[in-house]
């Protein structure tokens, strides 16, 4: 087991997640741009915040939509005990199916109420509105999420 924490970066040690690549970066840049520019008065869509869950650990989802909700500059926030309404993950080579799998049927059971899987290798993203229940949506299409309304020309994440 020592030899298997020897290959794990600090960083994934710290955050419980893999380290990101310049493709994660750069879908995660481009995906939190499109999101703001159309939907940012309807929701506050935020990039690592710590998600407080009802069983340890918690979690960081590479970008949280919640509804809106104000931000006070002078009091911050180190964890989010109200879930968001959409958690989105963003694959990392390093990651397995059951890892992804895991961690939305967490994000579901504590109430999140859906969970998109950005596949930068693929150029596609998948919107799960329930637990094994998902959309898929390549490149050439838009996402639709019919729990937030959000529509997104997937396209605009992989540019």
């Amino acid at each position: 087991m020592e030899a298997i924490l020897d290959e794990i970066s600090e960083y994934e040690r710290e955050r419980g997640k893999p380290m990101p690549t310049l493709n994660h970066a750069v879908s995660q840049a481009n995906l939190v741009f499109a999101l703001k520019l159309k939907y940012r008065e309807q929701y506050l869509i935020v990039s690592e915040i710590n998600l407080t869950m009802p069983e340890r650990p918690d979690a960081v989802p590479d970008i949280a939509i919640f509804p809106k909700l104000e931000v006070n500059f002078f009091e911050d926030i180190t964890s989010m005990t109200e879930m968001p309404l959409t958690a989105i993950e963003i694959v990392s080579p390093s990651q397995s199916d059951a890892e992804i799998i895991a961690k939305f049927k967490r994000y579901f059971d504590a109430g999140i109420r859906s969970c998109w899987l950005v596949m930068p290798s693929f150029q596609a993203i998948s919107v799960y509105s329930a637990f094994g229940k998902y959309q898929f949506f390549p490149e050439t299409e838009t996402l639709t999420d019919s729990v937030t309304g959000i529509e997104l020309p997937v396209s605009e994440v992989f540019v």
